[in-house]
């Protein structure tokens, strides 16, 4: 009598399991991740379209996806050849909510030159009491 574990069933879950995190992993980092401030309500959409993420963090830092942008001419070519790529794709801006007015209005100013017609802001939606 031969007793061996047949280990083609186990072979194939690790298979599943490793698919499932490959294709997974990628929709986790989007953006980079900053503290949101607060809405009471947000836009809510039932097929949402995959908007480009630029993130603007608490030292003035500027990102496109998680590639950092050193200076502001930089950041508008990076725009400008995006919104060429794919003129119909929507833009994020991710804010961190420590930062001031001007400084989110400087940005949007520098999309809007980069040929941007529309923005949406990223918040966070309060939680109801």
């Amino acid at each position: 009598m031969k007793a061996d574990i047949n280990v083609t069933p186990l072979v194939d879950v690790v298979l599943v399991l490793l698919i499932i995190f490959m294709v997974g992993a990628p929709m986790d980092e989007q953006g980079k991740d900053v503290p949101l401030p607060a809405a009471a309500q947000g836009e809510h959409r039932d097929t949402p379209p995959e908007p480009l993420i630029f993130s603007l963090t608490a030292d003035k830092a500027l990102f496109v996806g998680t590639e950092a942008l050193p200076d502001a001419s930089r950041f508008q070519d990076r725009m400008r050849e995006e919104l060429l790529a794919h003129p119909e794709r929507r833009l994020l801006l991710k804010a961190d909510e420590t930062l001031t007015c001007g400084d989110v209005l400087e940005v949007l100013q520098r999309s809007r030159d980069a040929g941007a017609l529309k923005v949406s802001l990223g918040v966070a939606v309060k939680k109801s009491n």
